[in-house]
């Protein structure tokens, strides 16, 4: 895998350094201590991901036919635009979706009554994407929990293609704990959704890119270094603490990225206050009263 920094074990069998790598066995406790400490894991594919992938794919070929990452060379963006929105809608909104995102957690040894999320955002980044004004905060660094989210977030990433590593995103896990120049005091949750969930889930407003508040790193992003990539397989999951400093890359690959963002937390984490360090969050209000209780789409009785 081309680019990506590879993370150690200790003896333990616990991550260490700074890369990407596969999650060896534990206990869900330790999977989200490593998380919250700023491990980077991969898991595989996996009945529920694959599931939701299928379900992404579907929706994306009824509104762009057979073959969606060509389509932004066929369709007026304005179309395209809509047409993207109905499925973020739609992808978002579903119980089906919902209880697929469940069963991922349940594959991978999460309890799913334990957690609540903010469930799947389809994530569209096009060809020399970066050359549009409207699409600027699509490559922004930034922090997760500087939009309203906990600290005990863990951001699920799941790509709906395999992905070369210059057509995912960055971190830059030195920064975990380091305070970085940013504009997150001017995100307030109340505000950002109290017109409706349009641009929260992002189906309406075109102009949205231009003229909304997200907050972002304000350095110069080439002074932070080159970061530490990532390939990733079509159903794989990403994990990370949502308080990792990351940022989409730019690319000129012929095709359209497609992927998936899940946010996941602990409710026990939550109220016990665990979680990733919160150095520079300036952040107001709280998304987790929005987020999914997974145990309202998955019975106790799957778990007992």
């Amino acid at each position: 895998m081309s680019g990506v920094q590879e993370r150690g074990m200790t003896s333990g069998g616990a991550p260490t350094g700074p890369g990407v790598v596969a999650a060896p066995p534990m206990p869900a406790e330790e999977l989200r201590a490593a998380l919250y400490a700023g491990a980077l894991l991969r898991l595989p594919p996996s009945p529920g991901s694959l599931a939701l992938v299928a379900r992404a794919r579907a929706l994306l070929q009824a509104e762009l036919g057979p073959a969606p990452r060509e389509a932004y060379l066929k369709m007026a963006p304005s179309a395209l635009f809509a047409a993207l929105g109905r499925v973020r809608r739609a992808l978002y909104l579903s119980p089906e979706a919902h209880a697929e995102i469940a069963q991922t957690l349940a594959d991978h040894g999460l309890d799913p009554i334990e957690y609540a999320v903010d469930p799947a955002r389809l994530r569209v980044v096009h060809p020399r994407g970066e050359q549009e004004p409207a699409a600027a905060a699509v490559y922004a660094v930034h922090r997760d929990t500087w939009y309203g989210h906990p600290s005990a977030l863990i951001t699920w990433w799941i790509p709906l293609d395999d992905l070369p590593p210059e057509q995912t995103f960055v971190f830059w896990p030195e920064r975990l704990d380091l305070p970085v120049d940013n504009d997150s005091e001017a995100f307030d949750y109340d505000v950002w959704v109290a017109k409706g969930w349009s641009l929260k889930i992002g189906w309406q407003d075109p102009e949205a890119g231009k003229t909304a508040r997200y907050p972002a790193f304000l350095g110069d992003r080439a002074a932070l270094g080159p970061g530490v990539g990532f390939a990733c397989r079509r159903g794989e999951s990403l994990l990370f603490s949502g308080a990792h400093l990351h940022g989409t890359r730019a690319h000129a690959a012929p095709l359209t990225r497609f992927s998936l963002d899940l946010r996941v937390a602990h409710l026990g984490d939550v109220a016990a206050g665990r979680g990733a360090p919160r150095v520079d969050d300036r952040s107001r209000g709280s998304s987790l009263g929005d987020y999914v209780r997974l145990a309202t789409v998955w019975p106790r009785s799957k778990t007992a």
